[in-house]
Formats: C-alpha cells, sequence, structure tokens
C-alpha cells in the first residue's frame, strides 16, 4: 500500500496587506516629520493612500521621502523598494530608527516614484485613468543622486510581498 501526500498554498494579496506594509512607511513619515518638521500630516496621509493603491495593484517600483538639496537625496531619506517575494519569506520589521540631528538647512522635503514593470505593460489609458483614482498627480521629473550612500535596514512586508528600506546615510 502506497500513500501519497501533497500540498498546495496560495496567497491573494489583498487591500489589507498593503495597509499593513504602508502603515509602518507612515509610522516613519512621522517619524520624520517629529524630528525634521516635514511632510506635513495632510502629506503623510496623501503618500499613504498613494503607496497603498499603488502596491495594492503591483504598480510600485521605489518611492523616496526625504530631504533634496543641490539636485541630491541628503540625510534623512528614505527609499522603499517593492518586492514579490515568490514563495520566499521576509521580515516584517518594526519601522522607525530615523536618525535625529541632521543638517537640513538649505533643503526641501521632497517624494519621488519609479514604476514596476507591471506598469510598463498598461496601455497609457489605463495609467490615465489609474492615476485619476490616485489623491494627488506625480509630473514626470529626473530622479535626484544621492550625497552619500544607501543603507538598507529595514523590511516590511505581507501577503507575499515586501518593502525594503534604505536610508540615506552621509560619509
Amino acid at each position: 500500500m502506497s500513500y501519497s501526500l501533497s500540498y498546495t498554498e496560495s496567497s491573494t494579496f489583498t487591500v489589507t496587506h498593503a495597509r499593513h506594509m504602508v502603515a509602518k512607511v507612515a509610522t516613519d513619515l512621522k517619524r520624520m516629520q517629529r524630528f525634521y518638521g516635514s511632510p506635513s500630516d495632510e502629506s503623510i496621509t496623501n503618500y499613504e493612500a498613494e503607496a497603498t493603491e499603488m502596491i495594492r495593484a503591483g504598480y510600485l517600483g521605489t518611492v523616496t521621502y526625504g530631504f533634496r538639496k543641490d539636485g541630491n537625496w541628503i540625510e534623512p531619506t528614505l527609499r522603499y523598494t517593492a518586492r514579490d517575494l515568490a514563495g520566499a519569506s521576509a521580515n516584517d520589521d518594526d519601522p522607525g530608527r530615523i536618525r535625529p540631528g541632521a543638517d537640513i538647512s538649505g533643503a526641501s522635503f521632497y517624494s519621488y516614484m519609479t514604476y514596476s514593470a507591471a506598469w510598463d505593460q498598461l496601455t497609457q489609458t489605463q495609467r490615465d485613468a489609474f492615476k485619476a483614482t490616485l489623491p494627488f498627480s506625480r509630473n514626470g521629473a529626473a530622479e535626484p543622486g544621492v550625497s552619500g550612500y544607501l543603507d538598507n535596514d529595514h523590511s516590511y512586508s505581507s501577503g507575499g510581498r515586501a518593502l525594503d528600506r534604505a536610508c540615506v546615510r552621509s560619509f
């Protein structure tokens, strides 16, 4: 007599999964606000809504929030990179550990987003329709450089997807 056992697992990524990860991004932004005065509460709410929809739909490549001076990101700046875990696992770290005391004189708060390969496969009509559902409009712009380096320090995950966080650090 022989026995056979099989196991199948499937996962559907939902808005709840996206909200779980993006709530941690919003917490990071609130800490940045506490230490540096930006972004505003209204901006955080809008960034949270935008990131939730972009992640849920699978259209987010990277999103960077932070301070820009002379065309470059400076500390404190946070970059989140979306990825599909493809059956693997990832840490679901607690948010935080934003360094206080960075020199932001002469800098302004800025945000920059890149899109995933799934976004590139949409028609322009589909892109326009999706963008119309977001809380604000982004315009094309050159991506700022980095003054220093990016230090990968956190990962937020849920439902088979992850957001990897990197912080700009000064040399």
